[in-house]
């Protein structure tokens, strides 16, 4: 079976901004919300992001029995050795705010000068044909940037307001949402995954 065969594919997430997006990368492809299925989350188990999307990406495809894309995301911080990392959702504490997450991480940078605060968020996404895919489509996004001592701007969400953006000369939660899908970690690997499944699609049809 080829990708172009594909009618639908389940994201493993509920939001609904991360479906659009999904959806306009991928055309005429329909994307699904898992919880349209009642699909349980899976247990985010791995240490890295990559795991973690491939455990997402195949929960929902096993319970689905359709073909399903995850992703992985979070902020590493050089000066915390990579923390909050793959727990970024949760690094104040299982069922944390954004407020909460993003105060603990300016306290830990607390005295840390401006040079050392370098940070990027990254994505992971996965693409599964189907539960037992032995080849997943795998993507990368990577978004460097600084973390600032205080919170600014009033878009985007979790870490956004304190995530500096050299090029913009201001915080991700300061931008547009079309400059932000530009240069983002998420944007980033829609584009890489696109590619990567139409150059796949083509060796298929060779």
């Amino acid at each position: 079976m080829q990708f172009k065969d594909f009618a639908h594919i389940v994201l493993a997430s509920g939001n609904a901004g991360k479906i659009r997006e999904i959806q306009v990368i991928l055309g005429d492809i329909e994307v699904l919300p898992q919880s349209q299925f009642k699909v349980s989350e899976a247990e985010e188990t791995g240490t890295t992001f990559v795991e973690n999307a491939i455990i997402k990406a195949r929960n929902a495809a096993e319970q689905t029995q359709l073909p399903a894309i995850a992703d992985d995301s979070g902020l590493v911080v050089d000066a915390l050795q990579g923390a909050p990392g793959v727990i970024s959702a949760r690094y104040a504490g299982a069922g944390a705010t954004d407020q909460q997450n993003l105060d603990k991480l300016l306290i830990e940078l607390n005295g840390i000068e401006a040079g050392q605060r370098t940070a990027r968020f990254v994505c992971v996404m996965v693409f599964m044909r189907h539960a037992d895919d032995p080849l997943p489509v795998i993507a990368q996004g990577v978004w460097e940037g600084l973390i600032m001592e205080h919170p600014a701007g009033d878009n985007g969400f979790g870490y956004d307001p304190v995530f500096w953006v050299p090029q913009y000369k201001c915080s991700s939660a300061q931008l547009t949402p079309e400059i932000k899908n530009s240069l983002s970690h998420r944007g980033q690997a829609l584009q890489s995954l696109k590619q990567t499944m139409c150059a796949r699609r083509l060796s298929d049809d060779g």
